[in-house]
């Protein structure tokens, strides 16, 4: 990725213009910079934040929280989570690589696994969310954002194990009100966004937001005419609010929320790492940071999702507490369709006498032969027969994964969840030294998941999970089963501040979740192979299973003010992911294709995966000092924390002669430690200068799935981070200011494995002493140290004039087009990683008015 890319087209703009302007823009500005608190452009003693569920000064947390504010919300133009967490240090976050809801956020080496649960609480208007689809989503017209780091399970309930994201978004006024703010960019990128709030009785309030986004993309498709298809995408959304006051102490909130968004899905590549293999082509032992990313699958991939979402919230002042009950139901569905990646591994080539096989079969010869020489990235080549070269020297094949021709068949794969939870709690609210509070809840999660491999018959994709032989896309293997999770929680909490120095907190909650599977594939055989179409049936249908996952989370918390400008703080809290179940029959591909060296073609991996994975358990400590100088003019937090986890999960991908499989696993224990800084300085009205980072240390300290990975760093965490940026306003009339925005975030050396610098064994390994080649095991072995993600850092420059009720701003987002990786997934016995190219360029404007 270090040259220019191939496949990225840039329409010809007076982009020069502008990029010059802006850089200027930045010169001028040019200074010794300071730092901040997550971006935010206050005094830390100004922002008042809900870190504990009650509304405090940001400086009296005894924690570690980054704040987003209105302001900074405004200034930078961001709306979703993707956009505010690179605001933050120590967080970093992978999303919409494969599809619109796959979304991993990391915070302090804590990860959360791809089909697994989120370790990121969401929480909206105090309502926690609990579906991961909802984790990128847009959440309505935004107030203010807290990023609060660390397990906070005790206080904001589950799946807060590596910490949470509390949004609080625009409130009904007594007047009516409004804004609206539309920006378009190079790649036809487009954004609108707009609300309207106000009155409809005495003491009843609306707002009503919505939301629209549109491009088409940074990539092409080569094989389609360089179609728009790999990484365009549209979406909408429309939120609705009503509060109202049933008397003087009773407040009564509902929400509803639809969203859709349709566009492409599986934005990868594939890449090899097979040294050996690098004397025929030094391309087949590919350093990921150097890819030259390319795209000709003869599959348009679709990605689909449509979310539907009620809530309601009450809340009732008493003499001396406050009753708090809420109640969500969220309803997400959401489907992908694409290109293949079983080519290379014959999935799709069979002597089977039965008219399916034979077409298939006839299918793949005949694109073969018509795209004979079609220029693939190297080392990828198609030959005279879709037969790999290692059995055909002379005339055979080397696809990779998404190739044009139909030899790597079709996938699709569905989540369907719906979700119906609820709460109550009780606070006191007394003057006392002592406070209190104590709550249940409750969550029902039904949950469907499907991954379907088809052949490909050059007629397109079908939407249903399994299709039979003889129809035009007939399924080849299944993965369906049916989750359904029970979860009953109490939680409550005990401070006590003896003094005005001092304060001490308990915040304690115990889970229990009730987890099912039932698996839904038919028990029929693969037309293509002959054998069953889900590997772990065996020849009788896969049994139900269920679990019940039991945890209790207790957080302690204490803080010691100094003086006026100076508190220290120490925590120390549990984190839980609940246990959970891989699609029906995981452990039995694994086990069959991985794990049976006996058997000619195969290889002893080693690695264990078992359909029902471990519940997470974290333990983390934390400790800093966060205050002021010079009046407020500065203030800062530094910070120190350790984390030791037990199980972690882990998301695994597999690719072979089988087709493609995706699990979770665990990683017996992870230790995880570093420190982090925030400071943000105001050194004239108006010129805010800020500064933030973090470094991770990391090690596996134990690692039953893959024994040889201990002492590898913890997957997905960055080795640092570091935020600068600046932010200028300037009067230039009566009623008019220039605004600038500027920052820059580098993000560290990055490992997305627990294999790292390690030589591990691929399938190649086992068919290479069977292959016409007949050359040892040993040449067939990957060596991984060439995936981990260099460093890389990004500049977003946004300047523009506000007047009182408009503003006008130019923008660029990565304006320096520096090329990155969103993501690395090695599939470790594949023998190569498939990897994701982070976003380009967009430079655009935007305008925006408020009433």
């Amino acid at each position: 990725m270090r040259d220019v890319v191939a496949g990225f087209r840039v329409p010809v703009t007076a982009r020069g213009a502008l990029v010059t302007a802006l850089l200027a823009s930045v010169a001028a500005l040019a200074a010794p910079v300071a730092a901040q608190q997550a971006a935010s452009e206050d005094a830390a003693e100004e922002i008042i934040v809900t870190a504990r569920r009650n509304s405090e000064k940001l400086q009296d947390v005894p924690a570690t929280v980054s704040v987003i504010t209105a302001e900074t919300l405004a200034a930078t133009g961001t709306f979703r989570s993707q956009e505010m967490l690179q605001l933050t240090p120590g967080v970093t976050i992978v999303s919409g690589t494969a599809e619109a809801g796959d979304t991993q956020i990391n915070i302090r080496g804590l990860n959360g696994a791809r089909d697994a649960e989120s370790s990121v609480a969401l929480v909206v208007d105090g309502i926690l969310k609990t579906n991961t689809a909802q984790l990128n989503q847009v959440q309505g017209t935004l107030t203010q954002v807290e990023v609060l780091k660390g397990p906070q399970g005790a206080i904001y309930g589950r799946n807060a194990a590596a910490g949470a994201i509390v949004m609080s978004t625009v409130k009904p006024g007594d007047v009516l009100s409004g804004s609206f703010r539309a920006n378009y960019g190079e790649l036809a990128t487009g954004q609108a966004f707009g609300h309207v709030a106000g009155p409809i009785a005495d003491g009843v309030g609306f707002v009503l937001s919505a939301n629209y986004q549109t491009t088409d993309g940074f990539w092409r498709n080569e094989f389609l005419g360089n179609a728009k298809v790999v990484d365009d995408q549209e979406n909408y959304g429309l939120d609705g609010r009503i509060v109202a006051k049933l008397g003087d102490a009773t407040t009564l909130d509902v929400k509803a929320r639809h969203a859709h968004l349709q566009g492409a899905s599986i934005n990868f590549n594939a890449s090899f790492h097979l040294p050996n293999f690098a004397a025929v082509n030094p391309a087949f032992y590919e350093n990921v940071n150097d890819r030259q990313f390319r795209y000709y699958g003869n599959i348009r991939p679709t990605n689909e999702q449509t979310t539907w979402e009620a809530s309601a919230r009450i809340e009732h002042e008493f003499d001396k507490g406050r009753l708090t009950a809420w109640t969500l139901f969220s309803d997400v569905d959401q489907a992908l369709t694409a290109d293949g990646t079983s080519a290379d591994f014959a999935r799709y080539i069979s002597n089977i006498n039965n008219p399916t096989s034979q077409a298939v079969n006839n299918r793949c010869f005949a694109t073969t032969a018509q795209l004979r020489g079609f220029p693939l990235a190297q080392p990828t080549f198609i030959g005279q027969i879709p037969v790999p070269f290692i059995f055909a020297p002379a005339n055979g094949s080397t696809f990779g994964a998404y190739s044009p021709t139909t030899c790597d068949g079709t996938q699709l794969q569905t989540r369907r969840q719906k979700d119906v939870s609820a709460e109550i709690r009780y606070a006191s609210t007394g003057d006392g030294p002592i406070n209190w509070s104590a709550g249940l809840y409750y969550l029902n999660i039904d949950r469907e998941t499907g991954v379907s491999l088809g052949a490909d018959l050059g007629q397109g994709v079908s939407p249903t999970l399994y299709n039979a032989p003889g129809s035009t896309n007939p399924t080849s293997q299944l993965f369906n089963d049916r989750f359904d999770t029970n979860v009953y929680a109490a939680f409550g909490t005990l401070d006590w501040k003896p003094s005005e120095a001092f304060t001490a907190g308990l915040a304690m909650r115990y889970d229990i979740e009730r987890r099912s599977a039932t698996n839904l594939v038919p028990l029929v055989n693969d037309p293509i192979t002959g054998g069953p179409i889900n590997p772990g049936q065996n020849g009788a249908t896969i049994a139900p299973v269920a679990n019940t996952f039991r945890q209790l989370q207790p957080k302690i918390s204490l803080g010691y003010k100094l003086n006026d400008d100076t508190n220290l703080f120490a925590n120390w809290g549990v984190g839980f992911k609940s246990g959970g179940f891989n699609n029906q029959g995981s452990a039995a591909i694994v086990a069959q294709n991985f794990n049976n060296g006996t058997v000619p073609g195969t290889i002893n991996a080693g690695v264990r995966i078992n359909d029902q994975y471990r519940l997470e358990r974290s333990s983390a400590f934390e400790a800093g000092v966060k205050g002021s100088l010079f009046d407020g003019r500065v203030s800062y937090d530094l910070a120190a924390f350790y984390t030791q986890v037990r199980d972690m999960q882990f998301f695994e991908f597999f690719v072979g002669g089988f087709g493609l499989l995706r699990v979770v696993s665990n990683i017996d224990r992870v230790d995880v430690w570093g420190a982090e800084a925030n400071v943000n300085a105001k050194l004239l009205d108006g010129w805010t200068v800020f500064a933030s980072g973090n470094v991770n240390g990391s090690e596996i300290k134990k690692n039953s799935s893959r024994p040889d990975t201990v002492g590898n760093n913890s997957p997905y965490t960055a080795d640092y981070t570091l935020n600068l940026g600046t932010q200028l306003s300037l009067p230039i009339s009566d009623g008019l200011k220039a605004n600038l925005r500027a920052d820059y975030r580098l993000t560290g050396p990055t490992w997305f494995h627990s294999v790292q610098n390690q030589e591990k064994p691929t399938l190649f390994s086992g068919l290479l002493p069977i292959s016409a080649l007949a050359l040892p095991a040993v040449v067939g072995n990957a060596r991984y140290d060439v995936t981990r993600r260099d460093a890389f850092g990004i500049v977003n420059l946004r300047a523009g004039i506000e007047a009182r009720n408009w503003t006008a701003t130019v923008f660029a987002n990565n304006l320096l087009d520096r090329q990155w990786l969103n993501e690395v997934i090695p599939a470790i016995e594949f023998g190569g990683s498939f990897i994701s190219p982070g976003q380009r360029r967009v430079i655009g404007a935007e305008i925006g008015f408020k009433f």
